[in-house]
């Protein structure tokens, strides 16, 4: 944060930059749940299933959340980096991660055998759904409001750039 304010850039446009790369560490990050044997989803016969070795050496077949997760991200990354390229204001594309990532973290949270529970919900898959709404409504917020793309921090940078340097060539 101290450098988002030193060089004055946006909060929003900084958090629209780091969003791809949160896509891109979960999608990596996840295969450390299926080296470590963990988050793994109920018992399964599904073709994508994952065999497990239990402490008896029975071989039991499970759904692979690390697996589907780490695939729901790297197409959420496919797909924001090409919305990227078409967005109208600074945070946006964070939004969406946020969007993504919550409406496939309360899919496949459902799977999972290991979740934290309050009550008769699921902590984490709860939480995913209500960012995911909360995320949904502030991008229809925003796409009813129809922002101005020349508003976008990277057009504002660069208007005052070329400003400059006309003004230092006369």
């Amino acid at each position: 944060f101290a450098l988002i304010k030193k060089d004055k850039v946006r909060l929003t446009a900084a958090l629209d930059l780091t969003a791809l790369g949160f896509l891109i560490g979960q999608c990596v990050g996840r295969w450390g749940n299926f080296i470590n044997r963990e988050a793994f989803g109920a018992e399964t016969d599904s073709f994508l299933r994952m065999g497990l070795m239990n402490k008896l050496g029975e071989v039991t077949y499970h759904h692979p959340t690390f697996l589907y997760e780490s695939l729901w991200n790297l197409c959420g990354f496919v797909l924001l980096h090409f919305l990227s390229k078409k967005r109208r204001y600074d945070g946006q594309i964070a939004l969406g991660y946020v969007a993504w990532y919550g409406l496939g973290r309360a899919m496949i949270e459902g799977l999972r055998t290991d979740s934290l529970w309050w009550g008769p919900f699921r902590v984490s898959q709860l939480l995913a759904a209500a960012s995911c709404l909360a995320a949904v409504a502030v991008l229809v917020v925003m796409a009813l409001r129809k922002p101005d793309p020349e508003n976008l921090f990277v057009n504002v940078v660069a208007k005052r750039e070329a400003s400059a340097l006309e003004a230092a060539e006369a």
